[in-house]
């Protein structure tokens, strides 16, 4: 009798998170890291880079409408989007269902996971690469944004946890050239972890933040996937306030894009920045330390 096969997120030192795995689809290494695609009887496709998981088919809605829709329904006039990291292309394919949107611009270190995502997870991503308005650069994040002339009305970081290539993307260094490739009330929103069980890597997220930007916040959101608690989403603008926008303009501009969604709603988005208060906590503390 064949022994089932297990595949475990091992990010969090005290805590081991396994998946049964119905098939193997994949398991290469790349220049980067380490890429598993499998197929698990309750997630559905997952993709695992250095053992921790980053997308599945069953709840990446989760993550990528909260990611993509609550900066887009705030701004309301966002043309132009940067997307750094998000290789599986999920969030490329949230953001051009806003058809404002004229060009999204994503650049992405790994061409292989891109491949990976391309061939096994196509229900996520299979409109994206015959949209004109859609440009993916495979190369590092941070020097693209220290070089390009570009300029965005939002820039959306989806990134892995802060170590291998992903640890540049939550330095300030980063942050302040995001910063100046933003237009007047442009947004920056980044993933910033489970503060429950990654209290360092929010922190440090937070921190870095609040020393680059007027305006610091995070909401929340909920994926059984990001197991812990809820996962944090790092809001930074120079003048852009999450509040600014009342849930009555909200469930307007919502309706008016006539977008299908199966996590966001603007009663949703609101209910986000409200926080628990050890959360509150945790960013009033990292905010103070910037």
């Amino acid at each position: 009798m064949t022994r089932p096969q297990w595949c475990s997120e091992t990010i969090i030192p005290s805590v081991r998170m396994s998946y049964k795995a119905s098939r193997i689809l994949a398991r290469v290494k790349t220049a980067y890291q380490k890429a598993v695609v499998f197929e698990n009887e309750s997630f559905g496709r997952v993709l695992m880079l250095d053992d921790a998981v980053q997308t599945s088919t069953a709840d990446e809605f989760v993550y990528h409408e909260m990611l993509a829709h609550v900066p887009l329904f705030t701004h309301a006039g966002a043309a132009d989007v940067l997307i750094i990291g998000g290789g599986d292309c999920g969030l490329a394919d949230e953001v051009l269902k806003h058809e404002a949107v004229r060009s999204v611009t994503q650049v992405e270190i790994d061409a292989k996971v891109t491949e990976l995502a391309r061939e096994y997870f196509a229900d996520i991503n299979g409109s994206v690469f015959s949209d004109p308005r859609f440009e993916l650069h495979h190369g590092d994040g941070a020097a693209f944004v220290r070089t390009t002339e570009k300029s965005f009305d939002v820039a959306l970081i989806d990134s892995t946890d802060p170590v291998g290539p992903g640890r540049v993307l939550f330095e300030p260094e980063f942050y302040a050239a995001v910063r100046k490739r933003l237009k007047p009330g442009g947004v920056l929103v980044v993933q910033a972890g489970v503060p429950f069980l990654q209290k360092h890597s929010f922190s440090m997220a937070i921190r870095n933040l609040a020393s680059t930007f007027a305006v610091v916040e995070c909401y929340l959101l909920t994926s059984p996937t990001y197991f812990g608690g809820h996962m944090a989403l790092g809001w930074a603008s120079e003048s852009l306030k999450p509040d600014s926008v009342s849930l009555e303009t909200l469930m307007e501009r919502h309706a008016a894009s006539g977008l299908k969604t199966r996590y966001y709603t603007p009663q949703v988005h609101k209910a986000a920045f409200a926080l628990p208060p050890y959360i509150g906590e945790m960013l009033a503390r990292a905010k103070e330390a910037r």
